[in-house]
């Protein structure tokens, strides 16, 4: 072998070893892929729990709306006896 073949081996092997020492072991990757996806499962469940929170508020909004629209009309069906009650005691005379 010649002192240059041997040089562009020793070369090849230097940056080879140099490129393996960057990678990630599987471990590494495994260990930091099972704490992002613990975090994901717990933004999961928090978010399943707002959106149980606003499906309530939703349905409560929605029976507070439903109970005054029926007192409005309720309210509108008195505002007319009630007028029809004092038309009547207007046109009657007083007693003395």
């Amino acid at each position: 072998m010649t002192v240059r073949g041997t040089s562009i081996k020793l070369a090849v092997v230097a940056l080879t070893g140099l490129s393996l020492s960057a990678c990630a072991t599987q471990d590494y990757v495994d260990k930091h892929i099972a704490v992002v996806n613990d975090r994901v499962t717990a933004l999961e469940g928090r978010v399943a729990q707002v959106d149980q929170a606003a499906q309530a508020a939703n349905a409560a909004a929605q029976a507070a709306g439903s109970s005054a629209q029926q007192a409005n009309q309720r309210i509108d069906a008195l505002t007319s006896r009630v007028d029809s009650i004092e038309q009547r005691l207007s046109s009657k005379r007083p007693r003395n």
